[in-house]
């Protein structure tokens, strides 16, 4: 079994890692990291050129992608690529079972030649119902695979010839003709203590979803405090709380009754809390699952209010130690995408 050991991360004053690879922390200004979910909700791919090719100029650092049943995980990220050479790119994340292991270096070495030192790898399990559900792939030994996966990648990305023998899968002479010059940074999804653990010892980064500012200390208790942390944040910019509340409710009615989020958030301390949604869930009672989340974990887990709370509270995050805020922009509040787009820029308030 292969036992590739994580490259330092330590940034220099060229924005390089010690290794010579892109640093995948915070910019060389100094100045926090601010990403944006792409594509956005409603607007077809092939309309957001103007959204993109503006956003460095707003003070977005960082766009990163979605792979569940819209768009792929890749294209959008070729788009953005030429649209705006300011943005780092990513996809948060691409599934490590949906894709072969060669076929998932591929994509990736295209993309680094695409945004050379500007492009970082997000895998992870992603959930059961996308693997199995809708792809008709077996969900087995999801942290091995996710390792198995990592492991693979590093050595296909540096530009070896892998002849392995994992313990998910088998790869038996694939070398890439096109490995990057210089390999991108690999991050890891990671919601659980194990997982965490993984991407501290062998990723550059951990890649978590729906939490809390209080949360953020939690995932850093496993993770450290040097490792980057990237969280998509869902962002509803309306001053109207029942509104914002409605759509957050459905939305955590959709992840929170998928196992691995289930498991997640019992981990927070949200188990009790999330209970009988959980259970009106299971007993196909979809209305009285929603009517019984409680309106303070919506509050928790969804960002909203006036532009300027929403970006007071996305900052709490950052305070609380996470490196990499991605906004996924929830419609609300009479905003256009690009009206909140502009609205919810670090730089517009």
């Amino acid at each position: 079994m292969s036992t590739t050991s994580k490259p330092s991360t330590g940034q220099s004053s060229t924005g390089q890692s010690s290794t010579g690879k892109p640093s995948t922390g915070k910019p060389s200004t100094g100045q926090s990291r601010w990403g944006l979910t792409i594509p956005l909700t409603g607007l077809p791919l092939a309309e957001h050129r103007e959204i993109v090719e503006g956003l460095s100029a707003l003070g977005y650092t960082d766009a990163w992608s979605a792979e569940t049943n819209g768009t792929d995980a890749f294209t959008p990220l070729a788009l953005a690529s030429q649209w705006d050479p300011g943005l780092r790119l990513g996809p948060a994340i691409v599934p490590v079972y949906t894709r072969g292991p060669a076929l998932l270096a591929q994509q990736a070495a295209t993309l680094a030649g695409l945004a050379p030192g500007r492009f970082v790898l997000g895998i992870g399990t992603s959930s059961d119902t996308i693997v199995e559900r809708w792809n008709g792939i077996p969900f087995e030994e999801p942290y091995k695979r996710t390792r198995d996966t990592l492991r693979f990648l590093r050595k296909a990305l540096a530009g070896e010839k892998v002849k392995e023998e994992y313990d998910t899968f088998a790869v038996k002479g694939f070398k890439l003709d096109n490995a990057p010059a210089t390999p991108p940074p690999v991050v890891l999804a990671a919601l659980r203590p194990g997982m965490l653990r993984l991407a501290a010892r062998e990723a550059d980064g951990a890649i978590t979803n729906w939490l809390a500012p209080e949360d953020v200390g939690t995932v850093r208790g496993e993770i450290g405090d040097d490792l980057e942390l990237i969280a998509r944040l869902f962002v509803c910019p309306t001053d109207d709380a029942e509104e914002a509340r409605a759509i957050g409710r459905w939305m955590i009615a959709a992840y929170m009754t998928v196992p691995v989020y289930r498991a997640f958030h019992e981990w927070l301390g949200r188990g009790e809390a999330l209970r009988p949604m959980n259970e009106a869930w299971a007993a196909g009672d979809r209305k009285k699952a929603l009517e019984v989340i409680p309106d303070e974990v919506v509050d928790d887990l969804i960002v909203h209010g006036s532009p300027e709370r929403c970006r007071a509270r996305v900052r709490e995050y950052v305070d609380s130690g996470l490196t990499t805020p991605v906004l996924a922009i929830v419609p609300g509040g009479g905003l256009s995408q690009p009206e909140a787009v502009r609205a919810l820029a670090p730089t517009a308030g």
